[in-house]
């Protein structure tokens, strides 16, 4: 396991003296201050929703080198304040695991299994037998699906992903698991790559990223009878965010549902090395070839899929791989002292490492309930809505449903979003939204 220790003690006590003298908690943050000397500013060139600049470059000020400039002599015993993004649909338009997956099904890279229910602990006998009796039994063992030809066994396997349903719409998965630290689904996808190795995914990832990069803005691919998004593209502002915290002296990470050596093709693309990407990462056998079991976290060892960086796992990953909480408490809310300055999202799955950041929470709306009940609720006056910045969505019809079935309950179905002090967030009318 590879653990990323990135202390930021002194740094964040100083922050938070300055912060509990000078500004309530519910606060709305302070004008902007005038550029000076020595603080990396974001492009004005590119697009953001009214004032989200200024609010997003509050915070480089307030954590960066223009409040500290020790920070610009390349500080690196633990002063360095943190930032942290999602990866899909944050940072690149689309989807970049599906994108590989699409890719890999239409270039034959799935591997038959032994046993269709060996991939997933939460498999159904509908979903098993759906994939046996679509993908066949002529293949040997452990030898290429001809997923690009079969359209049947493409679309059992996308449709299981996508919708966590068979092609007929039978149930794919059941059974017990936390519904804030893991999905099927998401699990599901680095053990479907089961018996390559990681170079062999990681250049999976590399030419599905070069034809969806290739491919104009809202054209689609054919997978299986499926039409999907065939493009993705990096997102200007977010490129210009992640540059600009890195400037101002920030350490810059992807907390990702994905697979790690997808996500880790993608986002050195913005100058993130893969010491600064976390994603689901796939145990190994001795030969070097992916199994279907994950690394866990917070006092999980290594699992079939219990515990990914979903919801309330991104948490634990950010304490456990970023600031070295060990054990349980990594699933726990962390001091001021352990927690990223700066995070940013757009799904649920995002929301409560999101919540964590100290400075700012940027999300962009792709109309999620729990995530936007927070961001609209705005508690601590640091939530920062921007639509996408490519097709955004219109306006939601109808509010939020904050005050009764936003929240994922960890059980599964939904309830209430609440705050810290126990009382529940009103619903919400979309009020950040594209034309």
């Amino acid at each position: 396991m590879r653990i990323r220790h990135t202390l930021a003690p002194a740094l964040a006590l100083a922050v938070t003296a300055a912060l509990a003298a000078a500004v309530p908690a519910t606060a709305a943050p302070a004008a902007p201050k005038t550029p000076q000397a020595g603080c990396p500013q974001l492009s004005q060139s590119l697009t953001w929703y009214g004032t989200n600049r200024d609010k997003l470059q509050r915070t480089i000020d307030e954590r960066g080198v223009c409040s500290h400039p020790e920070l610009a002599h390349g500080n690196g015993h633990g002063q360095r304040p943190v930032a942290a993004f999602d990866w899909d649909n944050t940072i690149t338009k689309n989807d970049v695991t599906d994108a590989t997956l699409v890719w890999s099904l239409n270039h034959d890279k799935i591997l038959r299994p032994a046993h269709w229910r060996d991939t997933s602990k939460w498999l159904t006998p509908a979903a098993d037998r759906a994939l046996t009796e679509a993908c066949g039994t002529d293949v040997p063992v452990g030898a290429p699906l001809n997923t690009s030809t079969n359209t049947a066994c493409a679309d059992e396997i996308f449709a299981i992903r996508d919708e966590a349903k068979t092609a007929d719409g039978a149930a794919a998965f059941e059974g017990t698991w936390n519904h804030r630290r893991t999905v099927p689904q998401y699990a599901w996808i680095p053990q479907l790559f089961a018996g390559h190795t990681v170079a062999e995914l990681s250049s999976y990832a590399a030419a599905a990223r070069k034809h969806v990069l290739a491919a104009p803005i809202g054209s689609k691919d054919k997978v299986g009878s499926h039409t999907v998004p065939g493009y993705v593209r990096y997102y200007d502002q977010q490129r210009d965010l992640v540059r600009t915290l890195q400037r101002a002296g920030f350490d810059v990470y992807i907390v990702s549902a994905g697979s790690e050596p997808v996500t880790e093709v993608w986002s050195k693309g913005i100058g993130v090395d893969r010491k600064h990407t976390i994603a689901i990462r796939s145990v190994l056998d001795k030969q070097g070839r992916i199994t279907y079991e994950n690394e866990g976290c917070g006092g999980v060892g290594d699992n079939k899929g219990e515990a990914i960086p979903y919801i309330d796992g991104k948490r634990c990953w950010v304490n456990q791989d970023i600031f070295g909480v060990k054990g349980p408490k990594a699933w726990q809310q962390q001091d001021f002292t352990h927690r990223i300055a700066l995070g940013g999202g757009d799904a649920d799955t995002d929301v409560t490492f999101v919540g964590d950041a100290t400075g700012a929470h940027l999300v962009l709306n792709r109309n999620k309930n729990e995530v936007m009940c927070r961001a609209y609720d705005n508690a601590d006056g640091r939530w920062v809505v921007n639509p996408m910045f490519i097709e955004p969505l219109p306006r939601k019809s109808g509010a939020y449903p904050c005050s009764t079935a936003a929240y994922n309950k960890p059980e599964g179905g939904f309830g209430p979003v609440r705050r810290a002090d126990g009382s529940v967030v009103s619903d919400q009318q979309d009020r950040v939204y594209g034309g």
